[in-house]
């Protein structure tokens, strides 16, 4: 059994344990790995410093469409719950959680995050904005069925996944990202 994640592991896993924490259970069982230790083809799918929007779309060979589970916005920080489906079949391709810090976004981008309109990374993408990716962590977690309800898989099957960070070119942190694979990427 993996042991309780530490404090800087919660604070690497804060998006997704923000909803769990609002009252909804108990954070699904996570043991962080190093990355080289994760199966293939999720160490391909994960251990890179690339947007997992495109890594996905190139990937399944499809577009990919965002679908928000849940949602909350203070001020100018919105926090997401998502799964990321193939927009030709609408299999899912990731769970996870976000948080977007919106002050370094204006307009038609702005707008186009907080209405939940595509994956960021496919927003960044179209809009053209200079970005770094920087995973901070990967893990292994074995499902409990709100993620197994999201990635269409049964309960207990262990998945693996990693907390990202995105920031501008000068380093301010833009957002924080868990995000979890199905089974086989």
């Amino acid at each position: 059994m993996p042991e309780e994640p530490s404090g800087e592991q919660l604070s690497m896993l804060l998006p997704l344990h923000y909803f769990y924490a609002r009252g909804e259970g108990d954070l699904p069982a996570v043991d962080f790995v190093a990355g080289g230790d994760l199966p293939e083809p999720e160490r391909s799918l994960l251990v890179h410093t690339s947007d997992m929007t495109s890594t996905l779309r190139s990937h399944h060979g499809a577009e990919i469409a965002l679908e928000v589970l849940r949602m909350e916005r203070s001020g100018d920080y919105l926090m997401r719950e998502v799964v990321l489906r193939r927009a030709d079949t609408g299999a899912p391709a990731e769970f996870g959680a976000i948080g977007v810090r919106l002050e370094k976004f204006e307009g038609p981008l702005r707008d186009e995050i907080v209405e939940g309109r595509g994956p960021l990374g496919g927003l960044l993408e179209k809009y053209l904005i200079d970005y770094r990716s920087a995973p901070k962590g990967y893990f292994k977690l074995v499902t409990d069925a709100r993620v197994a309800a999201a990635l269409e898989t049964a309960e207990g099957v262990v998945l693996y996944g990693r907390c990202n960070e995105l920031t501008d070119p000068e380093g301010f942190a833009f957002a924080d990202i868990v995000e979890v694979l199905p089974a086989g990427g």
